[in-house]
């Protein structure tokens, strides 16, 4: 049996961002999905965690929860966890808050740098992706394990256009920070969705 295509979001708590992009991937394919939005746990596994260990077994903030609900997301059931090699090795796909996850992988992981990206890098190199290279979209895992992993290996490939680009850690701060944040990651996390689906629908954003 295929397994779903897994997407592993890190930061530093795993309290803040790295919530936001799991929760958020999660009702983008959804939305991307449409009438078979429910199929969502059958094609994709989105789970998140932190480098640090020091909010291992709290909810996310008050914060990020609050943002998730309003854009139509939940942080139900959610609970902080560490990285570990269990973590990494079962991801197709790692997307990282800053450079310092990604060195994290670099030098821990060494053979999932090649999927490891800043989230916000990811996002803008799937301009760069030729949608029409990539296998057929198709409501089955094995669809959606095929394109996701063929999106991953076109992004590495032209990985020298990216920016640089990190998100700001929102902890303690505003509601506004927050909501940018959440921004930042849809604006990165919208177009994978469509693009993982087939480009047939794009979602929406508040």
């Amino acid at each position: 049996m295929t397994p779903p295509f897994t997407v592993l979001s890190v930061c530093m708590g795993n309290i803040c961002r790295s919530p936001m992009s799991e929760r958020l991937l999660v009702l983008r394919l959804s939305e991307a999905l449409a009438a078979d939005g429910d199929r969502v746990d059958d094609l994709l596994l989105s789970h998140s965690c932190g480098l640090g260990a020091w909010h291992a077994g709290e909810g996310m903030t008050t914060a990020t929860a609050k943002e998730l609900r309003g854009r139509g997301g939940t942080d139900e059931g959610f609970r902080s966890r560490q990285i570990g090699a269990d973590k990494v090795d079962i991801s197709d796909l790692i997307l990282t808050a800053t450079t310092e996850q990604v060195d994290y992988i670099r030098f821990n992981h060494p053979e999932a740098l090649e999927r490891t990206f800043l989230i916000r890098d990811f996002g803008g190199l799937l301009s760069h992706v030729d949608a029409d290279g990539l296998p057929p979209f198709a409501v089955t895992p094995e669809a959606v394990q095929a394109r996701g992993a063929a999106i991953v290996k076109a992004a590495d490939a032209v990985r020298e256009r990216s920016a640089g680009s990190e998100l700001d850690d929102p902890w303690g701060l505003d509601g506004e920070t927050y909501r940018r944040i959440a921004d930042e990651i849809d604006e990165a996390l919208i177009p994978f969705a469509a693009l993982l689906t087939g480009g047939s629908h794009s979602g929406g954003q508040r």
